[in-house]
């Protein structure tokens, strides 16, 4: 009998200790993927033991951070460009990149009722600022650029336009109303927690496809925690998040 407790003791102990293994990962994420990342840490933390260290920000300013030798080990990018950049510096691992989202354009008021056409809404310019991000350096902000140009109202709002550093603070400009409208992600749409607002989805056709691409820095090769998470971003869990979000992937997850 006091053989069995001590087994009974022993197993106990080891189900209730923590991962020998587990690690931390440094993580770069693009702006309009904070949200879903948040979302994710705890599922992931269950799943592996490991933990999350986040730095977000635009695609391009994440870019050179890396460039001046950040220690993040994973990037989570809002595009394809940036992180085929950094595996053709040898920043990255050569083969790790892989499509792990595609995101949707939206514009966006955090004021109910105020248009359902966003067209019309646009043509009719009854505002005095419409927020989009920085076209040169964030993913969507080049996407709200290609959609105003496509709809011929890149050149007559321009007086119009403020510009975000990043996704999220477009997005910022809008929430506060120092903006009426944004062109902004449709996942921080989704992730807004105040009053509806107006909504209306950006037809995908409008511009070039918003293609988010992950990549494993040079930096975390040797991490466990860097190949699990991308491991776990490719897996259904993390999958079902991403949809809830507004995130198309359905053609799955596509290697580079």
């Amino acid at each position: 009998m006091r053989r069995l407790s001590r087994l009974l003791v022993a197993l106990i102990s080891l189900l209730s200790a923590p991962l020998v293994d587990a690690g931390v990962l440094r993580l770069a994420v693009a702006s309009n993927f904070t949200d879903v990342v948040r979302e994710l840490v705890p599922l992931f933390v269950k799943e592996t033991g490991h933990n999350l260290l986040i730095s977000s920000g635009s695609s391009g300013k994440l870019y050179s951070q890396i460039e001046n030798g950040a220690p993040f080990e994973v990037l989570l990018s809002a595009d394809t460009r940036i992180p085929a950049k950094v595996e053709a510096s040898g920043l990255a691992v050569a083969g790790s990149r892989f499509v792990y989202a595609k995101g949707r354009l939206a514009l966006w008021s955090a004021k109910p009722g105020l248009f359902g056409d966003g067209k019309a809404y646009l043509r009719a310019a009854a505002f005095n600022h419409l927020a989009i991000a920085n076209p040169k350096t964030a993913p969507y902000g080049l996407a709200a650029q290609q959609t105003l140009e496509r709809l011929g109202f890149w050149q007559p709002l321009q007086g119009k336009l403020v510009q975000g550093e990043s996704i999220a603070q477009a997005f910022q400009f809008a929430a506060t109303g120092n903006a009426e409208a944004g062109l902004i992600a449709l996942s921080q749409v989704r992730a807004w927690k105040g009053t509806p607002g107006s909504v209306w989805e950006v037809p995908a056709e409008f511009h070039a496809p918003i293609e988010q691409a992950a990549v494993l820095l040079k930096k975390g090769e040797a991490n466990p925690a860097a190949a699990a998470f991308l491991q776990f971003l490719k897996g259904e869990t993390a999958r079902q998040v991403i949809r809830a979000y507004g995130y198309d992937d359905s053609r799955g997850i596509d290697a580079l």
